[in-house]
């Protein structure tokens, strides 16, 4: 059916940038809104940003300045630019995508996770 991988989190010291990208793949007719959300232990999960087909973007206001999120329609793929990094940003980063499949239903589908640490 439907899979979105994530890739490119890993280890960065703080002030450091890492890109995690999303890809989409399976029966999908049509991606709507896609976006990351973020888990810490201990701490609740988050959402981080979103993107709707037409472009528009919405973030949580602790990675507004530093986080840019875009996405590539042809590719099906989602993207997270992350500057100036935070310890507060680490966490397990997941890709969610709002889709129509090939079938017509319309739902939310998720990847499985990135890790991202920010550490010295």
């Amino acid at each position: 059916q439907v899979h979105l991988v994530e890739s490119g989190g890993g280890l960065v010291q703080p002030g450091g940038s890492l890109r995690l990208s999303c890809a989409a793949s399976g029966n999908i007719f049509s991606i709507y809104t896609m976006g990351w959300y973020r888990q810490a232990i201990g701490k609740q999960r988050e959402l981080v940003a979103t993107i709707t087909s037409g472009g528009s973007t919405n973030y949580v206001d602790s990675v507004k300045g530093r986080f840019t999120i875009s996405r590539d329609n042809a590719k099906n793929t989602v993207y997270l630019q992350m500057n100036s990094l935070k310890p507060e940003d680490t966490a397990v980063y997941y890709c969610y995508g709002e889709l129509t499949l090939d079938w017509g239903t319309r739902g939310d589908y998720w990847g499985q996770g990135t890790q991202v640490t920010v550490s010295s």
